[in-house]
Order: structure tokens, then sequence, then C-alpha cells
């Protein structure tokens, strides 16, 4: 049996053990397209022959940008690992000038793209990135060379040899990938890490997740740039699941019914859209089915796991899987198993009601710089505790440091920030990464993460506010669609507040109301103000005096990775958002 050190054994493995008809399976044309295991490496295997061939080095680093996960990636990974060369994997929402640094900073000699829009950010400001000798795209784009011309290079097996010795040089030590993490500052950095610290966490998170082996299908849409889904594909992968690739975003709902899939990653923004969407249903509903849904979303608020609640719960609760959940299974696929989650906080009423749903959200926690995870929950063997991130893997060290920090050690954690000394001294110290997130353990060693350190601020009276907590349950509100508590240094918290415009619109139809035509008559209408105001009150209820939200000002445009709010996986850019709205800012504390 194959012994997995190095990223690129994971298929090797899954060859020897599954051999699977359907390891990677892309749409294309409106057709879903297989690719079994055997192919899976053959085409890796010429791809690592054409790089050979192209001159490709030991340590030198070929960039992947993708704007959907597909087949191509994974052998364009695979094939470049075997070669002793580093990925390094952009996502595809960046700007050109983000690019420019990125493949600048990682000295990226040759980039494999997914379509026109990438290609066109890429050739924008390919003339002054000096070290990229090539542009490869896996869609047919006028005037960029196709990478089946890479593969078509490698046809010829004769330096196959010099391939396996390229493999058996690469140790388990050696740098696998630069991820270079978003950033809600500065420049981004660019994480080293080695085959060992994925392979590592891989394996160490492999009993934890409930997985069958050998015949279950997994649909992968998070982002594979992002370390989360990256990891989770090569755990897929070492089970023997097959690998079904979603389209879009837009077209997630359409291939969870095609695909019928039993596990798949998700986040907590993606987890709360399709709550609001099965809620509005229900709202729709009239009669005993309306009665009938809010008793089953009641229930599922007060889940508890392992019959916690008693016989009488459960029983009530069988009738209402029957009767209400049911159909939302139906909505995901109807053989969803397992939801793992991870990224940002999820709320815990959502992790109730999903579990209570039967199917089982189980959240997770970690960060690019440990590959990425550090702890999950675990719905066998009372490993599962709401509003936790679970308990700390086997193999990995975790203690909570004097202010409250999460520190790590184990042999998933990265072994720096690419040319960057000084950051990298930054963080891990004696021995330890540190994470900059606040935590704790419960009494039966439950992790709980309660924000971050740096995005703890203390007013001028001198007291804390923890922004993060605050924020998940405002979001909550179906008015809200995001908010940003701020108030450093100043006499109270206040919010900035994006509404959803979508849920206003449906309201303001139900009740009879002209909001008006545009998102700016819509803030200003005195209706919503009163409205919003009313749902901050009733959050506000939950936290202390000092905590409150005491004013707000809401915002016309929609919160996106494009428009510079939010970083590709969804977090605040809390400094650009301030200056943003900094006459908003100054209008509350005026």
């Amino acid at each position: 049996m194959t012994n997995i050190t190095r990223l690129f054994d994971f298929p090797y493995y899954q060859l020897e053990k599954y051999n699977l008809p359907d390891a990677l399976v892309t749409k294309y044309d409106g057709e879903w397209i297989k690719t079994s295991t055997q192919e899976y490496l053959d085409k890796a295997n010429a791809l690592s022959r054409g790089l050979l061939r192209l001159g490709v080095n030991k340590n030198d680093k070929i960039a992947i940008i993708s704007s959907t996960n597909r087949t191509e990636w994974h052998m364009t990974d695979i094939g470049v690992l075997q070669t002793g060369a580093q990925t390094v994997p952009l996502y595809p929402t960046i700007s050109s000038e983000d690019y420019e640094y990125i493949l600048n900073h990682s000295e990226s000699s040759y980039c494999f793209v997914s379509d026109q829009e990438v290609y066109d950010k890429l050739i924008a400001v390919k003339k002054n990135i000096p070290n990229l000798k090539e542009i490869y795209s896996y869609n047919t784009i006028k005037g960029c060379k196709s990478w089946t011309e890479v593969l078509e290079l490698g046809a010829d097996t004769s330096n196959q040899d010099v391939v396996e010795d390229r493999k058996n040089n690469v140790s388990t030590t050696d740098l696998a990938t630069i991820i270079y993490t978003s950033g809600t500052t500065g420049r981004p950095k660019g994480v080293m890490l080695t085959h060992q610290n994925i392979v590592s966490d891989v394996l160490m998170s492999a009993p934890r997740v409930p997985l069958r082996a050998g015949d279950t299908r997994a649909l992968s849409f998070l982002p594979i740039c992002h370390i989360f889904e990256r990891m989770l594909t090569y755990l897929y992968q070492y089970y023997g699941i097959s690998i079904y690739f979603a389209e879009s975003i837009e077209k997630i709902s359409d291939n969870l019914k095609e695909v019928h899939p039993h596990v798949m990653s998700v986040v907590p923004r993606l987890l709360e859209k399709v709550y609001d969407k099965i809620y509005a249903k229900g709202a729709d509903l009239t009669g005993i089915k309306k009665r009938l849904f809010f008793w089953a979303l009641d229930l599922g608020m007060n889940y508890k796991p392992y019959g916690e609640n008693g016989a009488w719960y459960e029983f009530k609760l069988k009738i209402a899987r029957k009767l209400i959940f049911s159909k939302w299974q139906e909505g995901l696929g109807g053989e969803l198993e397992l939801l793992v989650c991870g990224s940002a906080a999820l709320q815990t009423r959502l992790s109730k009601v999903f579990c209570a749903a039967g199917i089982p959200v189980m959240e997770g926690y970690g960060l690019t710089e440990t590959s990425p995870v550090i702890s999950v929950n675990d719905m066998r063997n009372k490993g599962f505790r709401v509003g936790s991130v679970g308990k700390v893997l086997d193999g990995v060290t975790v203690k909570i440091a004097e202010d409250g920090e999460i520190l790590c050690q184990g042999s998933n954690v990265m072994v720096g920030y690419y040319k960057d000394e000084a950051q990298t001294n930054e963080v891990i110290k004696d021995g330890y990464f540190h994470t900059g997130d606040i935590g704790e353990f419960d009494a039966d060693g439950f992790l709980k993460i309660t924000d971050r350190k740096k995005e703890m601020f203390k007013t001028s009276g001198g007291k804390y506010i923890a922004p993060q907590m605050l924020e998940n349950h405002f979001k909550q509100s179906r008015f809200i669609e995001q908010i940003m508590v701020i108030g450093d240094g100043e006499k109270m918290p206040a919010a900035f507040i994006q509404p959803s415009f979508e849920f206003l619109t449906e309201w303001s139809h139900r009740k009879g109301i002209n909001l008006g035509a545009t998102n700016n008559e819509i803030i200003t209408n005195e209706l919503v103000v009163k409205r919003i105001q009313k749902e901050v009150d009733a959050i506000n209820e939950r936290f202390g005096n000092w905590e409150k939200v005491k004013r707000f000002e809401l915002t016309a445009d929609l919160w996106s990775i494009e428009g510079g709010h939010l970083t590709p996986t969804m977090k605040l850019k809390r400094k650009i958002i301030v200056e943003k709205y900094k006459d908003l800012y100054a209008k509350i504390y005026s």
C-alpha cells in the first residue's frame, strides 16, 4: 500500500485501494464528464513530463487561477508537485495589481488559467512580470496557449523515468505550495506549506469526519485556491470519494439535484442564505401547512444532540423530519449526510436547525497557516457540541495565552511567510503559532472562538468590544445582510448596516408599502429605518449596556469582494469599509 507522505501520494493511494471510475467529475457543455483515478494520474504524469520538457526545475513556482473548481486544476496540482516544483493557487476575483504583486513576489514562471476574464486581467500586467514565461488556459481563449499543449509535450513517455526520479527526490518536509492570504489589510502574505503540513492535517482530520469510503459523492464549490476546500479534496481522495465540481454558486441548487451529494463543504454565509430561502418559502405558506412549518422550525431551534431533550422531543422531531425537514433534504439533493463548515463563526441557531433537519453541520476551526484544521466537531462518540468548533485534533497542541489568544503547535503549522522573516517571527514564537483568535475551552475540552484579537477594540470608556460576536447575532435578522460594528476609541459602539434589499422588497410587497425604486431611496425610507431600528433594539437586549449598538447608518451599495468590502473568503475588510464610509462614520460620532 502506498505510504502517504507527499500530496501526490493521495491519488496513487486511491488507485490502489478504490480505483474509481468517477474520481473527478466536471460538467462540460451541459454534460457531466467522469475522469477515472487512472486517467487522473495518466494526465498528471503527462503534465509532469511536459513541464520537464519546458525546463521546469525543482522549486520553480507555477500559478493556477481558476474561476471554477474543475478536474484540470487537480491534474495540474499533482503534475506540478511531482516535478518538485510548487503551486501558487490564486483567487480569480482579485485585481490585476494583486496578480502582478503575487506573481512577481513568488517568481512564478508559468501560469494556468481557466477563462477569458482571468486571462485579460493577467495580460493587462504581464509586461510587468518578467519571470512569467507563458500562460496556458483550460478553456479555449483566442491568443492564449492551451494547457493541452503541455499534455501533448508530455505524450512521449520516454522521460517518465525522470519524473519518477523527481518524485522520489521530493521529501515530505519540502515546500508544496505558497498560498497568499487575502488579508483584511495590506499586501497579501505568502503562507508556505510543506507536503507534511497538509498531509498530516488530512490524516489527522480523517478519523474525525464520518465519511463512507469508496461509494460516496462530494460536491465541491468553495474556492479550491483556499486551503479549506483544497485540503478536503485530498481527504476525499484518501477516502475514495467521487468529487463532483459545481458549475457556479448560481447553479449550485441545480447541481445538488443532479449530483445528489452525500457531503459538501460550506461557509456560514451560504447556510444563512439557504436558511433565509427556506424561511421565506415557509412564510408564504398558509393554514395548517404554515403552522406545521413554524412548529418544526421552533422545534429545531431547541435541538440538542444525543437525545438530551428526552424521548418526547425525539418523537416530535421524528414527525417534524417526516413532514417538514424531509423537504429541506430534497432541496439539497436528497442524500446529504454531512456539511463541513469553516472559514467563519456559524450562528448556533443554524447549527441546531440543520442538525434537527437530519443534515448535521460539523463546524471546525483553522487558518491557512495551520493547513487549515486545528479542531473539528464529530457527531460520533459525543464529539459534537453546538456553539463550539469541536475538540482539537489528535497530534495538534493548543493552549490559551493569558490574553485569551489561541496558540497552536503541530506538524500542520506552516514553515513561515515567503520572503518575510519579520512577519514569520511575529506569529511563530516559543514554538507556537499565534493565531490572532481569542478563544476558550469548556469543561469537556470543546474549543470556542470568541473573536479576532486584532478586531477587538476598546471604547473611550475603557470597555472592550468583540465585534464579530455582536455581528453574528445581528446577522440573524432577515433585514440585515451585512453589518460592521465600529467604535474604537469612541464613546459607544455603532454600526454600518447593509440591509437585505431582497428581503425588504418582499416585506414591502406583503405590507403594501412603496419603498422606492433604488437602494438609496430604500435606505432613506423612514419605515425601513424604523423597522431596522426595531431589529437592532431587540438584538441589543442580549448584550450588556456598554456593548449595545447605540447608532447605525445604512449603506446603499451591496458589500462584495469586487467592491472591496470583503475578502475572497467573505471576511470584512474593516479598514477599507471605514474609509469607504468615513462620511457616515463622521455622521454617527459628530
